[in-house]
């Protein structure tokens, strides 16, 4: 169990609470122009550069989407087609939440104020809370912070809006790269990984580590 009382316990989104289906949009656009035994490489280069657009100067989430879309094209000389960046960015509003978050989510809601911290844009993130089917105290956005995830502005961005320092939250998060290690580097010393297979596990940022949310209930005692 988790010996600490967070005043908010502050999640990520995609990935975290929504299941994250960019790699499977993106493998149906691309089944004309990569083989399926190609594939694989392709939306890890296209997710590498999707990481790279994030961590400078704040742009539109559709530009990161498209530059980085484009960006994998060029690698792999393939052609680009503007239209297959519009169609994933509109596809995220319908991402619904993994199973096992709804019910934890709810058991959480009754005993701590919940917040989200996102890579999103205003316009397309409230489909997706709309979904958890839980009440958030705030949800914040790359949009409201100007800056993406992991840049530590907006993780300040959030604790500033939420009144609260590094030493007050239990920050959520499936992924390390773009959360758990910004949060360390922050001082945000509660934290915990839902690992659901996308990185590895690194036992060095301090983490509790719990396979889905339904753990997280029973690591605060309810």
């Amino acid at each position: 169990m988790i010996d600490f009382r967070p005043k908010y316990i502050t999640f990520d989104c995609y990935g975290t609470l929504t299941h994250f289906q960019m790699s499977a949009v993106t493998r149906g656009l691309y089944a004309d122009r990569v083989t399926e035994d190609r594939m694989e490489d392709f939306l890890d280069d296209f997710e590498a550069y999707r990481i790279d657009e994030v961590i400078g100067a704040y742009q539109p989430y559709p530009e990161v989407i498209k530059n980085a879309l484009r960006r994998a094209s060029a690698l792999w000389k393939l052609e680009y087609r503007d239209s297959d960046g519009d169609t994933i960015v509109a596809s995220v509003p319908s991402w619904g939440p993994h199973p096992d978050v709804p019910d934890a989510l709810a058991k959480l809601a009754d005993a701590y104020p919940l917040v989200i911290l996102s890579n999103a844009a205003d316009s397309q993130i409230g489909g997706n809370v709309e979904k958890l089917g839980a009440p958030f105290h705030a949800v914040y956005t790359a949009e409201q912070a100007q800056a993406y995830k992991p840049r530590l502005q907006a993780f300040e961005y959030m604790l500033g809006e939420l009144g609260c320092g590094p030493g007050d939250v239990l920050h959520v998060s499936s992924s390390l790269r773009y959360d758990l290690i910004p949060a360390h580097d922050l001082r945000i010393t509660n934290k915990v990984y839902i690992n659901r297979g996308y990185e590895p596990s690194t036992s060095y940022y301090g983490y509790s580590e719990i396979p889905s949310l339904t753990g997280l209930p029973g690591l605060l005692g309810l």
